[in-house]
Parts: C-alpha cells; sequence; structure tokens
C-alpha cells in the first residue's frame, strides 16, 4: 500500500467512524458551547439548559442507533481502537438517560452553585465523555486513555464544594489513589502489549490462545499473569473493589450528594462495561480477529502471495491498522503474513477451525479471569456490606453499599466466563439488567438524600429521625429503594439480583452463589436501621420544617418518578432483560 492509497483509506475509515460517533460529538459540542457562552454571553448563560438539551440531544441519536438495520451490526472505528456494537450502543443510551436525569437532579437540588455551573456540567459532560469511550475500548491504549478521560474530571467534581475542607479532602485523595492506579494499569499495560506484540485486543485474544496452544514462541506466562493482575487494579479501582475501594468512603462523604450519585451510577456502569470488555476481549477470539488463521493453516503462509501484496488489503478489510504495525513475536510471521491465509480464503474472517482452536486454549485464561473477578467480587460485597453496619453518616452508609453492590455486579461476569455459547450471553445480560435497576436504586436514594440536606443542613442519619410525620410520601419513596437494594420482592432489585443468582447457579458457582445469598441477608439490617430511624424514632424538637409532598412539589415529584420505575420493572422486567440479551449477543459471536 502505497501512502496515497494509506491516507485515503485513514480518511474514509474516519468519515464512517464519526458517523457511528455521533452521540459523543454531541456531548464534546456541548462542552464547547458551555465555554464559548461563559466567555461570550457571561449574563445571559445558562448551562443547565445548555447541559439538559446537549444531553437529550445525544440520548435521541443514542437511541437511534438501537437495533437500526441501516447500521452495522460490528464496526470498529478509527482503525480499531474503539467499537461499535450493540453492546456499546445499550451503554451509550444508558449514560445519555443517566445524564438527562442528573441534570434535572441537579437542578432541582441547588447544586452546582450559579457561578460554579459552567465548570461543573463541563466537566461531568467530560466524564460522561470518557465513560462512552470506556464501553467501547477495543485497544489497550484507549482503555487507558478512556479511563483517565472519566478520572480526571471526576476529581475535580468531588471537590466541587470550594471552602469545605471535607470536599477538598476527597478530591485529593481521589487524585492521589487515582494516579497510583492508573500508573499500575498502565505498567500492566505495557507488559502485556509487550509479551504479545499488540494492544488491539482481538489480536490479543488471537495470539494468546496461540501462545496456549504452544504455537506463539516463548511467551512467559508469568509475565501474562502479572500484567493481567496489574490491569485488573485499574478496573478495580474504578470499580471500588476490595482492596482498591479505600478511596470510595472518604469521597462519597467529602463530596456533594450530586457527585456521589454521579460516580456511584455512571462510574461503575462504565468501569463494568469495560470489564466486560477486557475479560471477554482478551479471552475470546472473535471471527474479525486479523490472525486467527495462524493456528489453522500455518503451511499457507509460505504458499502466500508476496507480503507486501497482501497486507493491505487484508489489514483493510480487518479495519485493524494498528496491528499492522505491532512487534511479530520472536521467530514468528509478522502480522501482515498472517493475513495472507486469510486472503486465501475469500476475506478477513479465519476458517472455523482456527477460531475454534484458538478459543479452546483460551479456557485456562478464561478460568483463570472467572476465578479472580469471582474472588474479588466476593470480598467486595462481603467488606461492604459489614463496613456498613457502623456508619452514622447516610453518605458513608451509601458509599459501602455501593462497594457492596460492585461485587454483586463482577459475579455474573465471573459466571459468563465459566459458560458457553447461550448460556454466557444470557449471564452476561443479567449483569446489564442489574445496571438498569441499579440507576433507578441510587439516584433517587442520592437524590433524597440532598433533598433533606437542604432542608435539615445534615446529613446523619440520627437527624432523618420521625420525617414519617412530616413527609410520609419521599419516607415511603426512601423505603421502598431501599427495599429494592436489599433485593425484597416485588420491587425490581429482587429480580436483578434473582437473575445473578441463577447465573451462578448455571454456571457451577456454589461458593460464590452462597456468598452472595449471605451478603444479601446481612445487607437487611443495616438497610432496615435507616428506615427505622425515619418511621419509629421520635423526632428531636429543634427539627427543622421538612415537608416535600410527592405529588404537590416539584422536588417530590421528580423523587416520585426515579422511585416508580423499580415498581414497574420489578413486574414487567422482560422488556429490560430481553434488550440486555440482545446488546450482549455480539460479545460472543
Amino acid at each position: 500500500m502505497d501512502f496515497h492509497s494509506l491516507i485515503h483509506w485513514v480518511q474514509q475509515d474516519t468519515l464512517e467512524s464519526l458517523r457511528l460517533f455521533a452521540p459523543e460529538l454531541v456531548l464534546c459540542a456541548t462542552i464547547v458551547v458551555l465555554l464559548l457562552a461563559r466567555m461570550l454571553l457571561p449574563r445571559v448563560q445558562n448551562p443547565m439548559v445548555v447541559t439538559l438539551v446537549g444531553s437529550l440531544a445525544a440520548f435521541w441519536l443514542a437511541v437511534d442507533q438501537m437495533g437500526n438495520p441501516q447500521l452495522p451490526q460490528h464496526a470498529e472505528l478509527f482503525t480499531g481502537l474503539l467499537v461499535f456494537d450493540q453492546f456499546m450502543v445499550f451503554f451509550r443510551v444508558f449514560l445519555t438517560a443517566f445524564l438527562v436525569l442528573f441534570v434535572i437532579f441537579t437542578w432541582r437540588s441547588g447544586i452546582p452553585a450559579p457561578e460554579d455551573g459552567t465548570d461543573f456540567y463541563a466537566l461531568v459532560l467530560g466524564a460522561a465523555l470518557g465513560m462512552c469511550l470506556m464501553t467501547a475500548a477495543n485497544n489497550l491504549v484507549m482503555v487507558f486513555l478512556a479511563v483517565e478521560m472519566a478520572s480526571v474530571p471526576s476529581y475535580a467534581l468531588s471537590g466541587i464544594l470550594k471552602g469545605r475542607r471535607e470536599s477538598s479532602e476527597a478530591a485529593l485523595k481521589f487524585a492521589v489513589y487515582g494516579a497510583g492506579a492508573a500508573g499500575v494499569m498502565l505498567y500492566g499495560i505495557s507488559l502485556l502489549g509487550g509479551a504479545l506484540g499488540s494492544l488491539h485486543l482481538p489480536s490479543l485474544a488471537a495470539r494468546l490462545g496461540q501462545v496456549l496452544a504452544g504455537h506463539g514462541g516463548e511467551v512467559g506466562q508469568v509475565v501474562l499473569v502479572l500484567g493481567g493482575l496489574m490491569i485488573m487494579v485499574g478496573l478495580a479501582f474504578k470499580l471500588s473493589a476490595f482492596p482498591f475501594h479505600f478511596w470510595a468512603p472518604d469521597v462519597f462523604h467529602g463530596a456533594a450528594a450530586e457527585v456521589g450519585g454521579f460516580l456511584s451510577v455512571a462510574s461503575k456502569a462504565a468501569a463494568l462495561a469495560l470489564l466486560v470488555r477486557t475479560a471477554v476481549g482478551l479471552s475470546y477470539v472473535p471471527p474479525e480477529a486479523p490472525s486467527v488463521a495462524q493456528v489453522a493453516a500455518p503451511q499457507a503462509q509460505g504458499a502466500a502471495e508476496p507480503r507486501g501484496a497482501q497486507a493491505a488489503p487484508a489489514v483493510a478489510q480487518a479495519r485493524v491498522l494498528p496491528t499492522a504495525f505491532a512487534a511479530p513475536q520472536q521467530g514468528h510471521a509478522p502480522d501482515h503474513a498472517a493475513q495472507a491465509p486469510q486472503q486465501a480464503h475469500g476475506g478477513a474472517e479465519a476458517p472455523p477451525a482456527s477460531r475454534m482452536a484458538l478459543n479452546q486454549a483460551l479456557v485456562p485464561a478464561r478460568r483463570f479471569a472467572a476465578y479472580l473477578i469471582g474472588l474479588l467480587a466476593a470480598l467486595t460485597a462481603t467488606f461492604g456490606n459489614l463496613a456498613a453496619y457502623g456508619q452514622t453518616n447516610i453518605k458513608r452508609l451509601l458509599a459501602y453499599s455501593t462497594i457492596a453492590h460492585a461485587g454483586y455486579m463482577m459475579m455474573p461476569v465471573a459466571a459468563s466466563l465459566m459458560l458457553q455459547d447461550e448460556a454466557a450471553r444470557e449471564a452476561l445480560a443479567t449483569l446489564l439488567f442489574y445496571v438498569v435497576v441499579y440507576l433507578f436504586m441510587n439516584l433517587p436514594a442520592f437524590y433524597i438524600v440532598a433533598l433533606l440536606r437542604n432542608r435539615l443542613g445534615s446529613e446523619e442519619i440520627a437527624d432523618y429521625a420521625g420525617l414519617i410525620r412530616q413527609s410520609p410520601g419521599l419516607v415511603v419513596c426512601f423505603a421502598a429503594v431501599f427495599f429494592s437494594l436489599i433485593g425484597l420482592p416485588p420491587l425490581a432489585g429482587f429480580a436483578a439480583k434473582f437473575a445473578i443468582l441463577a447465573s451462578l447457579a448455571h454456571a457451577g458457582l456454589w461458593t460464590l452463589l452462597a456468598v452472595a445469598g449471605l451478603n444479601t441477608a446481612l445487607s437487611l439490617f443495616y438497610y432496615l436501621r435507616v428506615i427505622k430511624v425515619m418511621t419509629m424514632d421520635p423526632a428531636p424538637e429543634s427539627q427543622p420544617q421538612v415537608s416535600i409532598p410527592l405529588a404537590a412539589s416539584a422536588d417530590g415529584l421528580f423523587a416520585l418518578v426515579l422511585t416508580l420505575p423499580l415498581l414497574v420493572i420489578g413486574v414487567y422486567w422482560n422488556g429490560v432483560f430481553g434488550w440486555a440479551v440482545q446488546a450482549v449477543a455480539p460479545l460472543f459471536r
């Protein structure tokens, strides 16, 4: 391929990728409009309205791409850095819908302050953009960049409450711990990429399969394991998984409740999507992997056309230009040589026998990842539930609750890695179903905490005593959220947790199933303690008036809107679960 042809191919690839990247481009444009409005129209700007309009536009474009027959079912964007599929579309719809609800949340709660509105919403949109990239990452470089794009604005958001010592301390701790986790993750990426000669996830899976099958040269398995563990450190930090959870309670306590809700829902969802991308992407060879033919038909390499003539078209078909520049393993042909057998078969897709051989060789890698994720999930859920018992501040209690639920949501990832085909898809679909339910469990919880903070001037659980007498509707919504977090029927939390437990049973992970069941019972007590304070404890004489009727006030009505889906999804859950099954199908083609 000459230079002119290469530039033309990159140009065509970029234009096609931009068409599928429209929601993220809208978020970028909204950030630019926010910043320009502050400079050019400082007196008439309304950053909340601009952000809401931009979020609605991004949400509409994301919904339009959901199941659109005119769009490809699978496409690699920007020369393989990102991937477009229904899994990415699912999380893109989820994140943009969350943005719309979150902007309304901040409008009703009163944070940010008017003078900080532009900065706050620009940071929120920037973090959301990074989270969208996390859900679509198809290259380890993009994995790191997306994590940092989501993390850096989050550090600043944690300290948005100026003049408060707790807020500044939260931002500093978050940034320091995040920098350490990012360094470890980046070193793991360099180890894995250097050992396998690529950073493109499908290529990494194919080469790892070759190594495990004994066809990939001498690659130290200790280096591969160490690199995988270091990458897992970065993911576990984003998930606040044990033992990398230590930042979460202090950050949630010091930051505003609005920021806590953002980190609890959006950040967790994006981190879980990235965990799935890396765990499945490194342990399962997709049809478009550019080098899978090396195992099935090595003899074809000798009879192939001259390598230079075959390299460019094959790479263009597979749309994975970065793999063409990957360093070859010692004693083996480079990537472009591996493309020659694919041309002989008439396309980029490798012979089925080759994929079967590589995927069979990757079984030990899948089991290792499943046991590692399962162990972290069990420890995270147990620690989060036990640590929540002694909390007197509602935001710290919700922080430990978030840690515990991160453990629950990691469990179906382990189950899917132990299963195959349709069973693996259904196991992973339980995670996506739980993520949707989790939005309507945590966002209303932090919203009600913000409303009570504005009325009471306190976030201590003891100050919620007797609220049932002043705002019975709000207490009922808070109780419904907590009952759903426990997993009691007929609320959506029961359906979501039952689906996860069923996936663990199907995968034969009986120990993990027992841990999940035990933790569900443990969580009952600290959630009920908060409800008991609000309904049974006498209100102090000095308690301010907290009257927030559900139907007669905008604040109460929005709390009702956020809480009602817990009952609706709890009864009619088939539609959401069916959507989740369709979204995970591209991961197991």
